[in-house]
């Protein structure tokens, strides 16, 4: 195997599922293996605690122009491995590929910045700026990590890796996941009409967010298509003779560039009160009304990354890409990433990693071993073509 894939296989090995699922341990393995990496290269790392116990690693070779810095950032945590079929600290190679947790999402694309930082602190090549390679956690749950690296942060440029078949993203859309709750009114389920129930209101809710997400489909993007709206957990009821008087349901709505969370939310909250509006009580007396809610805190906000095609990262990765043979073409894609919350702290950042984002999170996650090969190649190159 070359460096960078005995180095990937070394990261897959290690058992770095978010601590958030699953009882996992979290990246304190994985971090000590990054940070002595490193140091054995004689290249200055720190740690930068998020949790405790769980830090960013910092690894840092100085440039000819110290003014300016270009990051490459990759988180360190992965998926649950629930379900999957395959051993998920085993990186067997077969077929061109390597198998396991953490391959392809995104191991491959943190051992191929790794080495590509290594290669030039090795031949002695002083880049042209400083390069600030950062391994981050807690990426598949809460952002955490990129939101502390962030703080006080000034770079000119970031790429970002994830899964993107060797393409070079410029555009990500954000996602915003919230619960909407209805209460209504309990009862013995021999006399239903008493109660108010929770799940049937939910159901003309559901419908009507159904009815809605179609209209999405009328404002696009030329590198994203429409935004999205899905409906992934309902729960609801506490045994099957009562009337239930509560319900709650989780959404994920993907959003575009320019689209604000403040006017999502009070769109779907205009959804609520045209079907609770006009509630009165019933002829006997009793009270059948029922309410629904959006709940506060939101679950999860993330904004959509739009960055320029001719900003300096971009046009320095089209130009990279173009001298390998690969495709130069600035894309989009539907899942989001660490590289909004950079964009958001005024750094111009692009996504770019080996792997298909198809393979993510799968039961026999993969990695192309060809594609890992370039994407180092891609790395060495940037660095020493930005300025």
């Amino acid at each position: 195997m070359s460096p960078v894939i005995q180095t990937l296989a070394d990261l897959v090995r290690i058992n770095s599922v978010n601590s958030a699922y699953d009882g996992g341990p979290g990246e304190r393995e994985l971090a000590t293996y990054v940070q002595r990496f490193f140091e054995m290269r004689g290249i200055q790392t720190e740690e930068q605690e998020v949790f405790p116990d769980r830090p960013n690693i910092l690894a840092r070779l100085p440039g000819k122009d110290s003014s300016r810095c270009i990051i490459l950032e990759a988180h360190m945590d992965t998926v649950s491995v629930t379900g999957m079929t395959i051993p998920p600290f085993d990186p067997v190679i077969r077929d061109g590929c390597l198998y396991g947790r953490g391959s392809c999402d995104t191991k491959a694309g943190l051992a191929t910045m790794m080495h590509a930082v290594a290669s030039l602190k090795a031949e002695e090549i002083i880049p042209p700026c400083d390069v600030l390679l950062a391994a981050v956690v807690d990426e598949e749950f809460s952002y955490r990590g990129v939101v502390r690296l962030c703080e006080g942060l000034k770079a000119d440029a970031a790429i970002v890796a994830e899964p993107t078949e060797l393409r070079a993203v410029i555009a990500t859309k954000g996602v915003l996941r919230f619960r909407i709750t209805v209460h209504g009114k309990a009862a013995h389920s021999s006399k239903p009409h008493l109660g108010s129930n929770a799940i049937s209101h939910m159901a003309r809710i559901i419908n009507a967010i159904e009815s809605d997400n179609q209209k999405l489909a009328s404002k696009t993007h030329p590198l994203l298509g429409s935004g999205t709206c899905n409906i992934g957990v309902i729960r609801g009821g506490v045994q099957v003779n009562f009337v239930p008087d509560h319900c709650a349901i989780e959404l994920d709505r993907r959003l575009l560039p320019g689209e604000r969370v403040e006017d999502v939310i009070h769109h779907y909250q205009g959804l609520l009160n045209d079907l609770t509006q006009g509630q009165s009580d019933s002829a006997d007396g009793l009270s059948s009304k029922w309410k629904a809610e959006i709940e506060e805190p939101l679950l999860l906000v993330d904004e959509a990354l739009d960055t320029p095609a001719d900003t300096a990262v971009a046009q320095t990765a089209a130009q990279v890409l173009n001298g390998m043979n690969l495709d130069s073409t600035p894309c989009g894609v539907p899942f989001g990433c660490d590289a909004s919350k950079l964009s958001r702290a005024r750094i111009p950042s692009i996504v770019f990693g080996p792997g298909s984002i198809d393979r993510a999170h799968t039961v026999n996650e993969f990695v192309e071993l060809d594609q890992v090969e370039q994407a180092y190649e891609f790395h060495r190159r940037f660095l020493l073509a930005f300025t």
